[in-house]
């Protein structure tokens, strides 16, 4: 009785985490697609401030570049610990 407890837990829990990341898909599709036109928008709106459309572009290839250093940087104490707390806690409660 012990063991089957702990099976339908553990399949109680798998369901619940699955679940949880199959209904935030779309809603990161979504975001996806939305910062990809912003993107886009804003390096065409700079690289006509700037007098070259391809200037706007690599100015904001450059922020990304900078931004994805910082996460690299702090990868471990801004991403991975606290992902690792939250999959712990759902798997726990």
């Amino acid at each position: 009785t012990s063991i089957e407890l702990i099976k339908l837990k553990t399949v109680d829990k798998v369901a619940d985490v699955v679940s949880t990341l199959v209904a935030g898909l779309p809603v990161v599709i979504a975001l996806t697609l939305f910062f990809i036109t912003l993107n886009f928008g804003i390096s065409l709106w700079l690289g006509e401030l700037l007098g070259h459309t391809y200037l706007g572009f690599f100015l904001v290839a450059a922020f990304y570049g900078l931004v994805g250093l910082i996460l690299y940087l702090f990868r471990n104490k801004w991403i991975k610990k606290p992902l690792n707390n939250s999959m712990i806690n759902q798997m726990l409660n």
